[in-house]
């Protein structure tokens, strides 16, 4: 997290029903309009990720209906996971963990269900386990293609303030994200923001619950916006990475996503040339800039590499999770981040592949220096 962040913090709680709170709850729902790119009505959530989902699904679904997971990795389909766990009806249109959602295959579906049975569809934007990012308007598309009137739900955690998301323009009915990533604030708070259709659908939704029910946080007393006592200090952090995302620019901050990740990408072709490792994602234009997934070959184990750079020289790189458990590592390239963390993380992990013998073509760190150096002369 950037330091302004953390300082932003370190300040005395302050009276949660009037004065200087107020104004801070209104810029951070501003915030969250203008990256979302949306005119609909947000909602904050003292919880992880995990809390918006149930809160996306509570709030506009009721016990019994049909939804459609869209499966791209892990992430999507653990939100299906949730939603039987509420009673409602799952089923998940299978995907590929190295592909992205083919929206071919989303209209084929669709306009088999002629008696609209499915009430939702859902989606991540990018998926942290597999590193893909799935085309929200070509599933958008896809929807409308098949005349078909399901919600459509976007889970947008790991790619909101990383890469263009426009929720009213591409049509996204609802979507959720948490504060940890892209938004470079702690852990500790979720967001879902509604637009017109799921706000519509609330009215009659049977599975809303008192701590995630917008209809009481759309109440006229502050406390109730937060369903009791506001995540104060969180709310603080919060304010002041907006503060710095929209002085950067999200342009800008998209673009030195693109260029970082590319580095990462470019690194890890090069090192894979020697047969044990590779990039998850098959497709390049399916390749998220908020995280990649890099696959060890021919049953090598990637713990000693994920040791090494922990141990020796300070770098935790993230584990493989879900189907890639026990066979990847991931390089996060989110949030607060810049080219001198990129290319130190790329130089401990080639220092691992020499030091750990593990085959590899050297020179990954050199692509990803030529790379950023072409793309930013002038």
């Amino acid at each position: 997290m950037p330091d302004e962040v953390l300082s932003a913090m370190h300040r005395q709680p302050i009276d949660i029903y009037k004065g200087p709170l107020l104004e801070v709850t209104e810029r951070c729902f501003d915030g969250l309009r203008k990256v979302f790119r949306t005119s609909g009505r947000p909602y904050f959530y003292a919880a992880n990720g995990h809390g918006a989902w149930e809160a996306a699904l509570s709030n506009s679904l009721s016990k019994g209906d049909k939804i459609l997971i869209l499966e791209s990795g892990l992430f999507a389909t653990s939100w299906g996971d949730m939603a039987k766990m509420m009673g409602i009806e799952v089923e998940v249109l299978a995907g590929d963990w190295r592909r992205a959602v083919d929206p071919a295959r989303v209209e084929e579906r669709l306009s088999q269900d002629k008696a609209g049975e499915i009430k939702a569809v859902l989606v991540v934007q990018v998926d942290t386990a597999s590193g893909v990012v799935n085309d929200i308007p070509a599933i958008r598309k896809a929807i409308d293609a098949a005349g078909h009137n399901a919600l459509f739900m976007v889970d947008t955690i790991a790619s909101l303030g990383t890469m263009p998301f426009d929720m009213d323009d591409w049509g996204v009915d609802l979507a959720v994200t948490g504060s940890q990533k892209g938004l470079m604030s702690p852990p500790g708070l979720s967001f879902v923001a509604a637009g017109d259709r799921a706000l519509a659908a609330h009215q009659s939704a049977n599975l809303r619950t008192a701590y995630w029910d917008w209809t009481f946080r759309d109440g006229a007393v502050h406390y109730q916006k937060f369903c009791g006592t506001p995540p104060e200090h969180l709310m603080f952090g919060l304010e002041k990475a907006f503060e710095l995302l929209f002085e950067e620019g999200l342009e800008a901050v998209f673009e030195r996503h693109r260029l970082l990740a590319e580095a990462v990408r470019r690194a890890v072709t090069v090192w894979g040339e020697g047969g044990a490792l590779e990039l998850n994602i098959v497709a390049p234009g399916e390749r998220s800039n908020s995280v990649t997934a890099i696959r060890m070959l021919d049953g090598r184990d990637p713990e000693p590499l994920l040791k090494f750079c922990d141990q020796k020289c300070g770098v935790v790189l993230g584990i493989g999770i879900g189907a890639l458990s026990g066979q990847a590592f991931r390089i996060a390239h989110m949030g607060h981040i810049n080219a001198p963390m990129i290319l130190g993380v790329l130089s401990v992990i080639e220092t691992g592949l020499v030091a750990l013998d593990i085959p590899h073509r050297p020179g990954g760190v050199r692509a990803a220096v030529e790379w950023l150096g072409q793309e930013l002369q002038g």
